[in-house]
């Protein structure tokens, strides 16, 4: 069952699996980062199995002028352990499901160029490159 973090110890119990993504991250810092995100529409969800976090999810529901209201999901990640038990698509269904009960016109994620098996996946999810997303490091 999917849950949304939302008590700092929740939080906190994501972490470990986000860094798997995100490795940049502090854990001192995580749960302060979370909730200021928290205050501009960020949801951090998660699957827990035996005790422990199988998978973590962190998405928005905003609108652009060019596709009306989107979920757009800011993160993904199944921990290396539990990759390919059906965690990742389970996310995936849910945050599709979470879109269309919220509105949504479309369903949204960035993937790094780098990340072909996660590439890989999200094709047999049915999802399809549509843009090219740049960016420049201010």
């Amino acid at each position: 069952m999917i849950k949304e973090a939302k008590t700092d110890e929740g939080i906190l119990a994501c972490f470990n699996v986000m860094s798997e993504l995100r490795q940049h991250l502090i854990k001192d810092e995580f749960v302060s980062l979370i909730r200021s995100m928290q205050e501009e529409g960020y949801h951090l969800c998660f699957i827990k199995e035996e005790n422990k976090i199988a998978a973590v999810a962190g998405y928005r529901i905003f609108s652009t002028l060019y596709e009306g209201k989107q979920l757009y999901v800011d993160d993904l990640c199944t921990a290396a352990t539990e990759r390919s038990k059906g965690y990742g698509e389970e996310m995936l269904n849910w945050l599709k499901k979470v879109a269309k009960r919220s509105g949504c016109k479309f369903f949204n994620l960035d993937s790094g160029t780098q990340r072909a098996r996660a590439h890989k996946f999200y094709f047999k999810q049915g999802l399809s490159i549509d843009c090219y997303h740049f960016q420049e490091e201010l």
